[in-house]
Parts: C-alpha cells; sequence; structure tokens
C-alpha cells in the first residue's frame, strides 16, 4: 500500500507543534487527527524548540534588512540591463540603416 507524501507549510507545522506544546491532547491523540506520525510530530516539536531563541534574535531582522535592500539594488539593475540592451539593438538597427544608406549612394 502506497501513501502519498505530504508536505506541510511552515504555517501549519507551526500550529501542530502549538497544540503539542499546549497538552491538552496527547501525542498520539495529535498523531491521528492530523494523520502524522508520532515520530515526525516529536521531531518537528524539537526543532521548533531549538529554534525559538532566534524569534528574539535581533541579527534576523537585519539579515532581512539586508535582503530587501539586495532585492532592491537587484530589480534595479534588471531593469537598467533591459534599458541598455534596448539602447543597444536600438543603435545597431540604425547603424545597419546607415550602413544601407552608403551602399546606396555609391
Amino acid at each position: 500500500m502506497n501513501r502519498k507524501r505530504r508536505t506541510w507549510s511552515p504555517e501549519e507545522k507551526a500550529a501542530i507543534v502549538l497544540e503539542i506544546l499546549r497538552e491538552e491532547n496527547t501525542l498520539a491523540e495529535i498523531s491521528k487527527k492530523y494523520d502524522v506520525s508520532q515520530q515526525l510530530l516529536s521531531r518537528w516539536k524539537a526543532e521548533f524548540i531549538a529554534n525559538m531563541p532566534a524569534v528574539f534574535n535581533k541579527k534576523n531582522e537585519e539579515v532581512d534588512k539586508l535582503k530587501q535592500d539586495h532585492e532592491e539594488e537587484k530589480e534595479l539593475l534588471v531593469k537598467k540591463i533591459g534599458e541598455l540592451t534596448m539602447d543597444v539593438d536600438w543603435l545597431k538597427k540604425k547603424q545597419n540603416q546607415i550602413s544601407q544608406m552608403k551602399k546606396k549612394d555609391h
């Protein structure tokens, strides 16, 4: 019997782990509710707990700002490349037109 592997979004995983941490239901009940193995839920919980300090880490904000600045610069550079490519294409076209006009004159 083949089961398709499901993927869970980070938001879904976080919600499930928060449910585990509330301890309103047993791990077995939550496992059955979401049809996820208890081992996988335990792994998600351990990963969540291990990464909790990152939420309060101000360096993450700096990294996010740098990423955003990089993306903005990248967009500007791509736009400029597009403009320059259009300029070069236009100049090549004009050069061909001028060279054809010179050939007709001779």
